[in-house]
């Protein structure tokens, strides 16, 4: 009996790490996913108000 009690405790313990790590988790993907529609509204921005012009990659404007 005292056996499974110590597996019982162990296991509650382990649930409520893993909870608290994936309430983490969930914090954190939220604050990513804000990060990259921001960076997404800033480059829609930057293309909007770029007349045309898009550079690829490594690729250097006429200018230049």
């Amino acid at each position: 009996m005292k056996n499974l009690e110590e597996q019982i405790a162990h296991l509650t313990r382990t649930v409520e790490e893993l909870s608290d790590v994936v309430a983490r988790q969930d914090t954190e993907i939220a604050l990513m996913t804000r990060r990259v529609q921001m960076l997404m509204e800033r480059e829609a921005g930057r293309e909007a108000n770029a007349d045309g012009a898009v550079v690829m990659g490594d690729e250097r404007p006429p200018h230049y």
